[in-house]
């Protein structure tokens, strides 16, 4: 059930520090380091040359070598260029970074990134500046938030985000004000992700270190169903994410497996319902909460490492391992349909696999454009591999790498723009790279 809270809230200057002597990488071996010890509390970098590099690129099947240099952009129907760097002040990780993509024409372009205790908003600005917004700070020193998603107000239509990380406390934060507007509590340890439902903007998915993934209704503060148990993971669960129609949950963890959840069956569906329909003003009793024991899919023939991140791409699946490669996969057979799988069939087919290199670590999570035609990660020593999905071949998905000298650190998470046109990463160092697509 969710509480009001109080928490601090604090509005940030806006300052940045130019370094005119960082350019272009191919063009110059200068090696003057990004910011130094005396910088503002919160510097930046404009770096008015920096552009992507082409080493190297992988693809489906083990597909390599298109070319290096910018040659290689010839052949992908997309660019990026370098345009800033922030760093922000705490030198902690910066575990997760997400645009608003729920803004209208028009709007400035919002993201939010979580670290430490912080949730920090900035803006994109077209002349390539990254505009300090505000930032929350949680009251309490050893939060460590690990991730954010955006979602808004049905009555009001303002945007909202929740944030989440190691104590395991949903916060619901009016971006507005940067106060926390009402907590949620459930989980027995930290939350890894969280997920707003796509057509359902009131429906959060939390999926923790507990073992087990909780479906809430932030609109009347219900606990709508818990998806774990007998059959559930028997670890930490990882990553989840829902279908584009909002009927399936497909989720990860450490115990190397991946799993369906039906939202689509009248048992759930009867509890969102109930849960838009309950009032706790009015009723004695708690709600009821669905306890989902069994998924209706369950394989572990994809990875042998932890699942650290999983996404649809349709009806098929994304997924990722400690292994060097994102699998593209379906339950069943070439021929099935996901409606007619079933639970006590494990049957998976391997559809290809998009490789790169030196991403051995976990909790690396990779990201697509919102209109699924772009895919982008980073690994642990501060390169960006990005893929164009819109190839009728899967196998002649192309890949592009975007690198920078300077950009040495571990990128955690990504995010595009829903516009395509930015691409941001954040890494360990705290630092947040933003990269301009070339028109």
């Amino acid at each position: 059930m969710a509480e009001a809270e109080g928490s601090t809230g604090e509005t940030l200057q806006k300052k940045y520090m130019v370094l005119d002597d960082i350019s272009n990488p191919d063009a110059s071996g200068d090696d003057t380091s990004v910011g130094s010890a005396e910088a503002v509390a919160w510097p930046g970098v404009i770096l008015d040359d920096a552009v992507s590099t082409g080493s190297g690129a992988t693809g489906l099947a083990g597909k390599k070598n298109w070319g290096k240099g910018k040659s290689k952009s010839k052949k992908c129907r997309f660019a990026f260029r370098c345009i800033t760097v922030l760093k922000e002040d705490h030198g902690q990780p910066l575990f997760g970074v997400q645009f608003n993509w729920h803004s209208r024409e028009g709007d400035p372009l919002v993201f939010a990134t979580v670290g430490s205790n912080r949730v920090t908003l900035y803006e994109c600005h077209p002349q390539g500046e990254i505009k300090l917004l505000q930032s929350y700070v949680d009251v309490e020193t050893e939060e460590n938030f690990y991730t954010c998603a955006w979602t808004y107000d049905r009555i009001t239509g303002h945007p909202l985000l929740a944030v989440a990380g190691s104590r395991g406390i949903i916060r619901i934060i009016n971006p507005i004000t940067m106060q926390c507007i009402k907590h949620y509590i459930g989980h027995g340890n930290a939350i890894n992700e969280l997920k707003f439902h796509p057509q359902e903007p009131n429906l959060l998915l939390s999926v923790s270190k507990d073992h087990v993934l909780r479906l809430w209704n932030i609109q009347t503060d219900t606990l709508v169903a818990v998806f774990g148990g007998v059959e559930g993971h028997r670890d930490e669960v990882l990553s989840a994410d829902f279908d584009l129609q909002g009927e399936k949950i497909m989720s990860c963890g450490m115990d190397h497996s991946l799993k369906l959840w039906r939202l689509n069956s009248d048992r759930i569906q009867r509890a969102i319902r109930g849960s838009y329909e309950y009032n706790l003003n009015q009723t004695n009793r708690p709600f009821a909460t669905q306890k989902i024991h069994f998924p209706d899919f369950s394989t572990r023939d994809i990875h042998r490492n932890y699942v650290d991140c999983v996404r649809w791409l349709g009806d098929f699946i994304l997924s990722k391992s400690c292994e060097n490669a994102i699998v593209c996969w379906k339950p069943g057979n070439v021929n099935d349909t996901v409606d007619t799988i079933k639970a006590n069939e494990g049957n998976v087919t391997v559809l290809g696999r998009f490789d790169y290199s030196q991403c051995d670590i976990w909790y690396m999570r990779f990201s697509m454009d919102f209109w699924q035609k772009m895919l982008a990660l980073g690994n642990q020593v501060g390169k960006l591999f990005l893929w164009d999905l819109e190839m009728d071949d899967p196998h002649k998905t192309k890949c592009i790498t975007l690198t920078h000298p300077k950009c040495v650190s571990a990128i955690r998470q990504t995010s595009f723009s829903r516009d395509s046109s930015i691409l941001v990463a954040v890494c360990d160092d705290a630092s947040i790279w933003r990269w301009d697509r070339l028109r």
